[in-house]
């Protein structure tokens, strides 16, 4: 039996693991069910991190760049620091990304303050239970884990209304950092997931029970995973019903529709339960992630596995969510 990762390889993992998903799953897009294996049949056997829609091989979307950018912000203020990871999100999406979901665009180019862009936006329209606060989550939930279940909780959500002002994409974001947390320790994030439904907002609690559930498959969600509730059931169905990171990776992407979202997420958890070891060098040899509004920047992937160790660290800054 293979040694259990330690935490720092199990943070490493999520926040790398994370970053693969995207990359993998990006020329997939918006395509049909089981496009991934059909054209990559054999595992290993074809470069997978193929490029295509729009995308250079290994090249991270959105999703990445934002989440690389609330790991920045933690890092540098030891610490939830919302004025901060507002104004990078701002200037990033100043900054012409290649991809932006349109509610965040919305929010973030709308001019308002950041304590009030994302309710002003969802007064306004309506709808704002995307995925894209659960996109992002990877570093966020690393660092707020050592802090404990309320701390995490009270993170993601505060986080998530950055950009997202109905509250159930707190919560979905919310039940993402209690799982990693759970995993970081070495628990199996599938035994907590009838507790993070417990801690959730009860009149949210319901419908992410169903997608939650051991019986659950992402055929019977009734929206597109673009949405937040069938975009977490998708990630924690490929974690359930596969034994590897790459296996849960490839059953995510194989879902089509929101791929580098859904395979993000599920990289996040799968990356924490396995390690970074897990993540196949053949895919994260390929990673890039460009850094619209940062001078030119590109990641590699010792730098998002670095970036995963230090927000776990001892001597990392470790104050609470303010």
């Amino acid at each position: 039996m293979a040694p259990s990762p330690a935490p720092a390889d199990r943070a490493a993992g999520a926040v790398l693991g994370s970053a693969v998903g995207d990359a993998l799953g990006a020329p997939f897009e918006f395509g049909p069910e089981g496009a991934f294996s059909a054209r990559f049949p054999v595992p290993g056997a074809a470069d997978e991190m193929c490029g295509g829609g729009g995308w250079d091989p290994g090249e991270a979307t959105d999703d990445t760049q934002m989440a690389v950018l609330v790991a920045e912000s933690l890092l540098a203020h030891g610490g939830l620091d919302l004025p901060d990871v507002f104004d990078r999100f701002r200037r990033w999406a100043a900054a012409g990304p290649k991809d932006i979901g349109l509610q965040t665009e919305a929010v973030l180019t709308g001019g308002e303050p950041w304590d009030t862009a994302a309710a002003e936006h969802f007064r306004v329209n309506q709808r704002a239970a995307g995925n894209g606060a659960l996109m992002r989550a990877a570093p966020s939930a690393v660092f707020f884990a050592r802090h404990g279940r309320a701390a995490t909780l009270d993170a993601a959500r505060r986080l998530s209304a950055l950009t997202h002002g109905d509250p159930a994409a707190g919560e979905g974001t919310a039940v993402l950092h209690e799982l990693v947390r759970v995993a970081l320790a070495g628990g199996d994030p599938l035994d907590a997931v009838p507790g993070a439904l417990a801690a959730l907002r009860p009149e949210h609690r319901a419908r992410y029970a169903v997608v939650l559930a051991p019986d659950w498959h992402p055929d019977l969600a009734t929206e597109f995973n673009g949405a937040v509730w069938p975009c977490l059931g998708s990630a924690v169905w490929a974690l359930r019903t596969t034994a590897s990171y790459e296996a849960a990776v490839r059953a995510a992407v194989d879902l089509g529709g929101d791929t580098d979202t859904v395979a993000a997420v599920t990289g996040t958890l799968a990356g924490a339960v396995y390690g970074i070891g897990a993540v196949p060098e053949r895919w994260s040899t390929a990673l890039r992630v460009p850094l619209p509004g940062s001078g030119g920047r590109v990641l590699r992937a010792p730098d998002l596995a670095d970036l995963g160790r230090r927000l776990t660290a001892p001597s990392a800054p470790s104050a609470p969510p303010r």
